[in-house]
C-alpha cells in the first residue's frame, strides 16, 4: 500500500519526469536496478562491505537519560556510528556496486550537509571510480570539514553559485552533468528524490536501518514492533530506511520530522509538507514549496541537509493518507536538542537529526510507549555552526 507501484508511483506522486536526453539513463536503471540488488552475489558484496567496511549492525542504544527526560523509553538508532559519521554510506555502498555491475566508470553525487558526498567519495576511493560532486557554495563554507575530506579521498567539489547556493542548486548541476556524459557516469542520488527509480532503489538500501531495528528491538523488549519511529526529513532517506519495515505495521507510529526554519510562516522554513503543493522537482512528482505561478520556493534551515524544497515522493505520500504524522521544528528548538542530547547523554547529534530529538516532546508518548529515534548523523561536520549560533544567541556554552 505504501510501496511504489510498477509505474515508480506512491499513490499519486513519483513517476519520472526527465529530458530527452536522460531517459536511455534512467530506463536503464529501470530495468536493471531490481534483478541487480536481487542477485545473491550482489547481497553477499554488499552484506560483507555494510559489516566489515561501514560497521554494522549500528547499536540501538537504551538511553535513560534522555527517556527519563521525556518519560517514555527512548532508543537510538546508531547511525552516527557508521563509517563516514552517517546512514548515507548505506546507501553509496549499494549504488557503488550497482554502478561497477552497469560498467560505468565516472561517478557523479549532490551534497548539502557533506555527508552523502563523503560517503560518495569514500565508495568511489573503495572501488578507484572518478568522483565529482556538486555541492552549493553555501554549503561548501558552512560544512568546510566535509568539503576537505571529500578532496583529501581524492574527489573533485564543485562549488555551485547559481540560485541559493545550496542542495537544490547543487542537485540541478549534478543533473546537467548526467545529461551531458550519459554513457560512462553514474549518479549517486542521496535521498530518496528524483525520477523512478531513485526513490525506491534508495529506500532498499537504507530499509538495512529498519531490519536491524526489528531484530534489535526482540533482543531488547521481547518484541519487534515500537510504538514510535521518529526520523528528521529533508528529502528523506534516513526516515525511508527508518520506516521501510514497519509501512504496514499500523500499530507503528511513523513520526517525520522537517525543519521550520525561523518559523513556518516566516518565509524562511522548509516545511514542505505544511507549505508544499504538488509539483514537479527533480524529475518526480511531489509536494513542493511554490509559489502560485510555480516557481520553486527558496527553502530555509540552519541545516544543509534539510534545506530542501521538495520532499521524497514516498514521504509526500505518507504525509497524504496521514501514515505518518509530520512535525515542523524550528532551527532554535533544533539547537536546544541538540545541546539537551550533549549534555544528557554525551553524544553530540548533526543538526539533521536535531530536529528529531526536538520533536519527543510532542509525540504524546508515556512510560511504557518504546520510541525508536534514528539518530542520523553525527554533529562533527556541525561544529562551527554549532559555536557560532550559540555565541550569537548569547547561551552560556
Amino acid at each position: 500500500m505504501y510501496g511504489v507501484n510498477e509505474r515508480g508511483y506512491y499513490g499519486q506522486f513519483g513517476g519520472a519526469f526527465i529530458p530527452e536526453m536522460l531517459y536511455p539513463n534512467v530506463e536503464e536503471l529501470r530495468q536493471k536496478y531490481l534483478q541487480i540488488i536481487l542477485e545473491p552475489g550482489f547481497k553477499a558484496e554488499m552484506e560483507d562491505l555494510l559489516r566489515d567496511y561501514v560497521g554494522r549492525p549500528t547499536p540501538l542504544y537504551h538511553a535513560k537519560r534522555l527517556s527519563e527526560r521525556y518519560n517514555a523509553k527512548i532508543y537510538l538508532k546508531r547511525e552516527d556510528l557508521n563509517h563516514t559519521g552517517a546512514h548515507k554510506i548505506n546507501n553509496t555502498v549499494g549504488q557503488i556496486l550497482l554502478a561497477k555491475r552497469l560498467g560505468k566508470t565516472r561517478i557523479i553525487a549532490e551534497t548539502g550537509a557533506g555527508q552523502h558526498g563523503v560517503a560518495t567519495a569514500t565508495v568511489c576511493a573503495l572501488t578507484g571510480l572518478e568522483c565529482i560532486v556538486y555541492m552549493g557554495k553555501i554549503d561548501t563554507e558552512r560544512q568546510r570539514p566535509n568539503v576537505e575530506k571529500m578532496r583529501l579521498m581524492g574527489a573533485t567539489v564543485v562549488p555551485v553559485t547559481s540560485g541559493s547556493q545550496t542542495l537544490k542548486d547543487a542537485t540541478n548541476e549534478a543533473i546537467r552533468d548526467w545529461i551531458n556524459n550519459p554513457v560512462d557516469t553514474h549518479y549517486i542520488i542521496g535521498s530518496v528524490v528524483g525520477p523512478h527509480p531513485y526513490p525506491d532503489m534508495v529506500a532498499r538500501f537504507q530499509s538495512v536501518i529498519s531490519e536491524e531495528i526489528r531484530k534489535q528491538l526482540q533482543e531488547k523488549e521481547g518484541r519487534e514492533l515500537p510504538d514510535y519511529v521518529v526520523a528528521c526529513v529533508g528529502g528523506g532517506s534516513n526516515a525511508a530506511g527508518a520506516f521501510y519495515h514497519f509501512l504496514d505495521e499500523p500499530s507503528v507510529q511513523l513520526v517525520a520530522v522537517e525543519a521550520a526554519g525561523l518559523g513556518v510562516d516566516t518565509g524562511h522554513s522548509a516545511a514542505t509538507s505544511v507549505l508544499g503543493k504538488t509539483g514537479i522537482i527533480h524529475g518526480s512528482k511531489t509536494l513542493l514549496m511554490q509559489t502560485e505561478d510555480g516557481q520553486i520556493t527558496e527553502p530555509y534551515s540552519i541545516s544543509a541537509g534539510l534545506d530542501y524544497p521538495g520532499v521524497g515522493p514516498q514521504h509526500a505520500h505518507l504525509a497524504d493518507t496521514g501514515r505518518a504524522r509530520f512535525i515542523a521544528i524550528t532551527d532554535n528548538e533544533a539547537m536546544e536538542a541538540l545541546r539537551e542530547l550533549s549534555r544528557l547523554e554525551g553524544i553530540i547529534p548533526a543538526i539533521e537529526t536535531s530536529h528529531a530529538l526536538a520533536a519527543l516532546g510532542q509525540l504524546g508518548a508515556g512510560p511504557e510507549d518504546v520510541v525508536v529515534l534514528n539518530l542520523s548523523g553525527r554533529g562533527d561536520k556541525d561544529l562551527n555552526t554549532i559555536l557560532t549560533y550559540f555565541e550569537t544567541h548569547d547561551v552560556q556554552k
